[in-house]
């Protein structure tokens, strides 16, 4: 039986991966839009280096916790 702590960890952790796996779909979305557009691909330059960057950290964060 898990506790409120738990369950609430565990929701957390969920909530992490999910937005990891929404970062992931938006740099890709970038990365096509980039393939079209000279423009938008010096435009999105800084923005895929800082979400790629902040899946990174997430990776990091959800490898150094344990689940309950």
């Amino acid at each position: 039986m898990t506790t409120p702590t738990e369950k609430n960890h565990n929701k957390h952790l969920d909530l992490l991966h999910d937005y990891k796996i929404y970062l992931i779909k938006y740099i890709e979305a970038l990365e096509r839009m980039d393939k079209q557009s000279e423009f938008a691909k010096e435009w999105n330059k800084s923005t895929i280096k800082e979400r790629k960057q902040e899946i990174k950290t997430i990776d990091k964060i959800l490898k150094n916790l344990i689940r309950f």
